[in-house]
């Protein structure tokens, strides 16, 4: 199962072709819902899920408009339970603002307030998470990996060249390092990783997907917007699939 937002989208959706590629002719079942989704391989007992939530944390709807709760989970947590394999993330939707931003107000403790340091409330949301997994995930029967930061290619000062975006770029970076480094949101799931009881696997896909400035919808997808976000299928999900895959069989 992959838990979280349109990045978790990307991969799931990357991973049902991967493996439709590898059996063209097996008898699959799609259901489409919200939050949840599934494909399932009939001949092979095997399903993929997706199960959408951008925060992970909750967001409810209160007299003064959606909230987004830091310290709770409880509107999807049951159906994560008993998962042989669940992939977690998050991140994208934090630093959103204005009109695409999916809450008016957050719960922090006892406060309610309009707006915090955006890395502050993901530490706190992503605690929440730990916790959540370290008490209700039995590690001997399901395999908890958390699909590290996915980047984005908006900011063209990142690899050297201000003026530029993804949209038209052909070509990865070279080298094996991203000049400005990695984002302050990988420090964030890194240090809460390094607290949990429970082991979790970091999908550590950050640097890789940074060199691939090349790989976003912009790049080949005409007119429809500049999306520096999301990533192209076939492309680099694909690799970070492989990897999923790699951990898998260690």
């Amino acid at each position: 199962m992959f838990v979280g937002d349109s990045l978790s989208l990307n991969m799931w959706e990357s991973l049902a072709c991967m493996i439709h590629a590898s059996v063209p002719n097996a008898k699959t079942t799609f259901l489409k819902r919200t939050p949840l989704s599934t494909l399932t391989f009939q001949e092979y007992g095997v399903t993929l899920y997706l199960y959408r939530t951008p925060y992970i944390v909750d967001i409810s709807k209160e007299r003064v408009g959606r909230v987004l709760n830091l310290g709770a989970i409880e509107g999807g947590a049951d159906a994560w339970k008993n998962m042989d394999v669940l992939v977690f993330n998050s991140w994208h939707w934090w630093t959103h603002k204005g009109q695409s931003q999916g809450w008016d107000y957050i719960r922090d403790g006892s406060s309610l307030v309009r707006d915090m340091n955006r890395l502050d409330a993901f530490y706190k949301g992503l605690s929440t998470w730990a916790r959540w997994v370290d008490q209700n995930v039995d590690t001997a029967k399901t395999r908890v990996f958390f699909q590290g930061i996915s980047p984005t290619h908006y900011e063209g000062r990142e690899w050297n060249e201000p003026r530029k975006t993804c949209s038209g770029q052909m070509q990865p970076l070279g080298g094996s390092s991203y000049p400005s480094g990695q984002p302050p949101s990988s420090g964030v799931v890194s240090k809460v990783l390094s607290s949990m009881k429970k082991p979790v696997t970091l999908l550590d896909i950050t640097t890789l997907s940074q060199l691939r400035k090349d790989a976003h919808p912009s790049s080949y997808g005409g007119d429809g917007g500049t999306d520096c976000s999301h990533w192209c299928l076939p492309g680099l999900p694909d690799t970070w699939n492989q990897l999923l895959y790699a951990a898998l069989t260690m």
